[in-house]
């Protein structure tokens, strides 16, 4: 049975080729202009994100917080990290 990261790349490919990134980006430039390219509420936002937070701890590469950052990220309260 193939690894988990092996069955990532094999959906990742087209036609037994690598999908390049510049593919993925002018495909959903042209589902955009075609009008049926999937919109994303808030929800399904939330819960992409903690799909991916989930994989991320299983695999081993989340970033695990300090005090010190938690405190840095709390303090601002919501600000991009620009402000």
């Amino acid at each position: 049975m193939p690894a988990e990261h092996e069955k990532r790349s094999q959906a990742g490919r087209k036609g037994g080729e690598a999908v390049s990134r510049e593919q993925h980006q002018k495909a959903g430039r042209m589902a955009h202009q075609k009008g049926n390219a999937h919109e994303w509420n808030s929800e399904e936002a939330r819960q992409a994100g903690s799909k991916g937070g989930h994989a991320a701890h299983e695999k081993g590469t989340a970033h695990e917080w300090n005090s010190r950052e938690a405190r840095r990220a709390g303090s601002k309260g919501g600000h991009s990290r620009n402000s």
